[in-house]
């Protein structure tokens, strides 16, 4: 898979997630779960403008997964406020099936070494909103993958 890699500033975005631990061969089934029970919160919460789905997996083995918002909330016992972290990224766009975006992941890594850019552990995803012609041809499915790069 070819990547196109590039470095960016990323900016803080609200969030409202569900965080958890979560074992990488359970990933396929918590993240559509938990995107669909933090969209339900939303809709309920009558929070406005929600955006696109979100997977953010943090330096200490956790993953937040749920979905950009506009203003903070008061969230309940399984969903809070939370946000995609600022700063320098290696960022790309990923084209294709979800159980294909850890090669995009592998890109990025491996370009950041190849080019001298530390990056961190923190990392996430951005889906696309779902289109129905991606039901026929999954090779249109965007997610933008970005990985946090480390501060000198």
């Amino acid at each position: 898979m070819a990547c196109e890699i590039q470095i960016a500033v990323a900016k803080t975005v609200l969030t409202a997630v569900i965080r958890d631990r979560v074992l990488p061969k359970d990933l396929a089934r918590f993240v559509p779960a938990a995107c669909g029970e933090v969209w339900t919160f939303i809709r309920t919460a009558g929070l406005p403008r929600p955006g696109r789905h979100t997977a953010l997996y943090l330096n200490d083995g956790s993953i937040e997964v749920g979905a950009e918002v506009s203003e903070p909330f008061a969230g309940n016992d399984r969903v809070r406020c939370s946000q995609l972290p600022a700063g320098r990224v290696a960022t790309t766009t990923h084209f294709g099936p979800y159980q294909r975006l850890g090669e995009a992941h592998a890109a990025i890594r491996q370009w950041c070494d190849q080019h001298g850019h530390r990056h961190s552990k923190v990392c996430w995803e951005i889906y696309g909103h779902w289109d129905a012609s991606w039901n026929s041809d999954p090779s249109k499915i965007r997610t933008d993958v970005f990985h946090l790069l480390e501060t000198d």
